[in-house]
């Protein structure tokens, strides 16, 4: 039986979605593999995140989108960006995808991951990679939905055990 996915919303964040981010990531289930609830605590990271998106999709014409329902509200976010940090697949550009705890189990992040492979795909990205927790297996579910195949296996400057996973576009 092949299951039907949700129709998705993407969109570059506003300003106010920084406060929406800020809401639906506060649960330390969401943020379990991302450095728990204090990840999340503070407002001025969402504002310089959405800052940042908005900048990315300006200069590139990608970045990690919010991710709307029907209702208009916020349900988190996916999309893609370069890869930021000094370790890891420096020089790549990394899909992910962080939806709060409400949506998780609804394909909404498969539905949107495929929504941002077709529109990487169209901005003419050769490849991505998905940087996992080696223990998130609802992401690395998504990573095989996708067709991505695990490139390597790395340890983060935490200590955590993950996976780089690499699709050619």
């Amino acid at each position: 039986m092949t299951r039907t996915l949700p129709a998705v919303d993407l969109r570059v964040p506003t300003h106010e979605d920084a406060f929406a981010w800020h809401r639906v990531f506060d649960d330390p289930d969401v943020m379990e593999f991302l450095g728990g609830r204090a990840a999340a605590a503070e407002l001025s990271v969402h504002h310089e995140a959405t800052a940042r998106q908005r900048m990315h999709d300006a200069e590139l014409g990608y970045c990690l989108w919010s991710l709307v329902n029907g209702e208009g509200e916020v349900m988190g976010f996916a999309g893609a960006q370069p890869w930021r940090h000094p370790w890891g697949p420096v020089g790549e550009i990394e899909i992910g995808w962080r939806l709060g705890r409400a949506y998780w189990g609804k394909g909404y992040a498969t539905a949107a991951a495929l929504t941002t492979v077709d529109r990487l795909r169209e901005a003419g990205v050769p490849s991505v990679v998905a940087m996992v927790d080696a223990l998130n297996t609802r992401s690395i579910a998504v990573t095989r939905r996708l067709g991505m195949e695990l490139a390597e296996t790395f340890v983060t400057p935490t200590g955590r055990q993950g996976h780089c996973f690499r699709l050619v576009l």
